[in-house]
């Protein structure tokens, strides 16, 4: 389509906005008609609209696709964070880090299989057609082994789900963790680049330790979290993220900077997981419209995030702008009391 960098970063916009749309609305949705359901009839659309940017013809186009890939994309991670809840419920201890982190892992499988379909020089139909095909087949067979017997709050449960008060604070917790990983996600490689001008394998390297750091923390996080209380977690998580993200930021050595990265993924691992099994829950509202609230103001935090640190950095430095992932990360620490009332 010959996009330039802006055209396609508001192309992508679409499917962040998307997801905005579908996520309040989904909380309804697991209420009405199940997790189970809305689980599977997602994921099979998300694999469908997996397709559709190949199919795309001109950016029109391409940003309904990506709106499409968004909505599907945000009502399937409410849905099946929803259904974690419940099974978490059922079990009785702590197993939601253990989903985040197959989240997490196959994240990086996805960004490695893409990157060698690239390199052979596979056309993207090929490519996604191959994915959505693989992954539709997978969620198929696994969506019949999902709960079906869930806690419903139908009659009290509003379309669009908003956070109660009780559940604000951890909005707010979830709003600062997504916003850090946003940040994270845009803006490593390129402070590793230009601020202490690394070459860009070195670049790569410094978002690809927060993402193992993160993926391995979620791996241990429901033994840990079993054993030092939900508290905890999240006051050492955030202050573990802010620690780290101290170093990166005083440090001048790109080792340092790198293995501070990590410390912050490490920190953040277990925060979004603990906030959703405390949102499942609430005794107010459905555990898929609590989840559903909070992850709206947290992905809110991860759209707004990025560019907020770049209008920052014009006006202060990238250093100076990061700083507010400092901040952020001490605000989780300060907050993890309000975890306890779940």
């Amino acid at each position: 389509l010959a996009l330039t960098t802006g055209e396609l970063g508001a192309a992508l916009l679409g499917m962040a906005l998307g997801a905005l749309v579908a996520m309040p609305t989904t909380g309804w949705l697991t209420a009405r008609f199940g997790s189970r359901l809305v689980t599977r009839v997602s994921a099979l659309g998300f694999c469908v609209a997996v397709i559709l940017p190949a199919l795309a013809s001109g950016r029109l186009w391409l940003v309904s696709a990506l709106v499409v890939l968004g909505v599907t994309h945000g009502a399937m991670d409410v849905a099946m964070n929803a259904q974690a809840a419940e099974l978490e419920r059922a079990y009785r201890r702590p197993i939601m880090s253990s989903f985040h982190a197959l989240f997490s892992f196959g994240g990086m499988a996805g960004a490695g299989v893409g990157g060698v379909m690239a390199h052979f020089g596979v056309e993207p139909l090929t490519h996604l057609s191959s994915v959505a095909l693989s992954a539709g087949s997978a969620a198929l067979v696994a969506s019949r082994r999902l709960l079906a017997n869930e806690r419903r709050i139908i009659n009290k449960e509003p379309v669009f789900a908003r956070p109660e008060r009780s559940l604000l604070g951890l909005g707010v917790i979830t709003f600062c963790v997504m916003f850090g990983e946003g940040a994270m996600a845009d803006w490593t490689a390129i402070y590793l680049l230009q601020t202490l001008q690394t070459d860009a394998g070195v670049a790569a390297a410094g978002y690809a330790a927060f993402s193992l750091a993160m993926a391995v923390g979620r791996l241990t996080g429901d033994r840990l979290t079993a054993g030092l209380g939900q508290v905890t977690m999240l006051r050492v998580g955030g202050s573990l993220a802010a620690l780290g993200m101290g170093v990166s930021l005083i440090a001048n050595q790109a080792f340092l900077v790198i293995v501070g990265f990590a410390l912050v993924g490490a920190g953040f691992s277990t925060i979004v997981p603990l906030v959703f099994s405390a949102a499942g829950r609430n005794r107010g509202m459905s555990p898929g419209a609590a989840i559903a609230a909070v992850s709206t103001v947290g992905y809110f935090g991860f759209l707004v995030g990025p560019p907020l640190i770049g209008f920052g950095a014009d006006r202060l430095t990238l250093r100076g702008a990061l700083g507010v992932v400092v901040i952020l990360s001490g605000m989780i620490a300060i907050l993890s009391g309000t975890i306890r009332r779940f």
